[in-house]
């Protein structure tokens, strides 16, 4: 999967609030969330260095969020 890094980067910047509904009632954090973006930004976007933890928080917050159009 390709990253657009520059949505990341506006998800964790601007869009904080996105993420905390995201996650609320499920049991995980908002901060775990923004740990695995910011995580990805670091590392240009490379899901293949996630851990199989950080695969699923991925998976399960992050990647909907942005699969989502541009706002």
């Amino acid at each position: 999967m390709v990253i657009n890094l520059k949505k990341l980067r506006n998800l964790l910047s601007k869009q904080r609030d996105e993420i905390e509904r995201a996650v609320e009632g499920t049991g995980y954090l908002a901060r775990t969330v923004i740990g695995v973006g910011t995580f990805l930004l670091d590392n240009e976007g490379n899901v293949d260095l996630l851990s199989a933890k950080q695969l699923v928080v991925f998976d399960k917050f992050l990647k909907p969020l942005l699969e989502r159009p541009f706002q």
